[in-house]
């Protein structure tokens, strides 16, 4: 089967060849001295693709501000419960990160660079910045694979600042100055390129040209963060009905069918340290299968870098991966 198009845009071959040029100089990334090397240690296939992994595509949705105990079982999430689970792996305890830390935004951040950087608040990219180039999506274009941000509701240029209902804090890869300029800019090219309105998705889901990799966030009524002003009083309806409604658009594509992986999360438990919740579809998944096993955000970045053969970032080297939700991996 012909394997999902993943043709970079100009403005991204252009980062790509630097990326690449600079290293050929230097040894391979490895989170600051602290990681290991996944995968099949540096050979690939077409596009930068490990050769012999069965996944190819991977998608990451992530929801907001609940304990997997409100999802599992509740008759507001009947998506999730009666058409998700059925088909899907999922995890019993994943937790959002080791360190406990809080709120939304650190958690983010940990999925993007396997820690929070030092960063405990919510605060907007102007002042939370991150110069370090030691973070997933950098390692993603270095090995010459392609990525995108899809953000809902997001505001036109590099969207570093809030509007409506789109939230930056939501969005880690903008808090890197390598992606969004150092300082942070509405006008830097690099995140122009790669982080896009989500409205665009089904085109390019249509179209099969996908990025390698693809970080998906509804906005503040889709994602239950809200429970008022988002047309139920539910956050948890109303972030079920919109999984029900976008889901099978990626189910049902190329990029999905033809060796793809898509992971639902969320950003952090609430009232204290509670599993959150990790459901994981993919051609490979095995299929209404859960375990015990103890994962957090820096299992799924892991399980992402030895997709596509990455290094280790930091506190990834220390976790489990998510492999044994899946028959083949990776």
């Amino acid at each position: 089967m012909t394997s999902p198009t993943r043709s970079l845009r100009p403005l991204a071959l252009l980062a790509a060849a630097a990326l690449l040029g600079a290293a050929a100089c230097s040894p391979p990334a490895t989170g600051g001295g602290d990681g290991g090397v996944a995968g099949d240690g540096g050979t690939t296939g077409d596009g930068g693709l490990p050769a012999g992994h069965h996944i190819k595509t991977v998608f990451v949705i992530v929801m907001e501000n609940h304990n997997w105990s409100d999802i599992v079982g509740s008759p507001s999430a009947p998506y999730i419960n009666t058409t998700l689970l059925p088909m899907a792996a999922h995890a019993e305890s994943y937790y959002d990160n080791p360190a406990h830390v809080h709120p939304s935004e650190p958690n983010y951040i940990w999925m993007e660079a396997g820690s929070n950087l030092g960063i405990n608040n919510d605060n907007s990219p102007g002042s939370n910045y991150q110069t370090t180039t030691d973070h997933l999506v950098t390692q993603l274009e270095t090995a010459g694979l392609d990525w995108r941000s899809y953000q809902e509701d997001m505001p036109s240029g590099c969207p570093i600042h809030g509007s409506g209902l789109y939230a930056p804090k939501h969005n880690p890869m903008i808090y890197f100055t390598d992606v969004s300029g150092n300082p942070p800019s509405t006008t830097a090219s690099r995140c122009i390129e790669h982080v896009r309105p989500y409205s665009e998705l089904d085109a390019d889901l249509t179209a099969d040209h996908v990025a390698a990799y693809n970080f998906i966030i509804p906005n503040l009524c889709d994602d239950m963060h809200n429970s008022s002003g988002c047309g139920s009083g539910s956050s948890v309806s109303h972030g079920d009905t919109w999984l029900s409604q976008n889901v099978p658009a990626i189910l049902a594509s190329n990029a999905y069918k033809q060796g793809g992986a898509l992971f639902i999360t969320w950003d952090e438990s609430e009232s204290g340290e509670h599993p959150i919740g990790m459901i994981v579809l993919s051609p490979f998944a095995k299929t209404g299968y859960s375990n015990n096993i103890q994962y957090y955000h820096s299992s799924l970045l892991r399980s992402v870098e030895e997709i596509f053969g990455l290094p280790y970032l930091r506190d990834a080297k220390n976790q489990k991966s998510l492999s044994d939700l899946f028959q083949q991996y990776p």
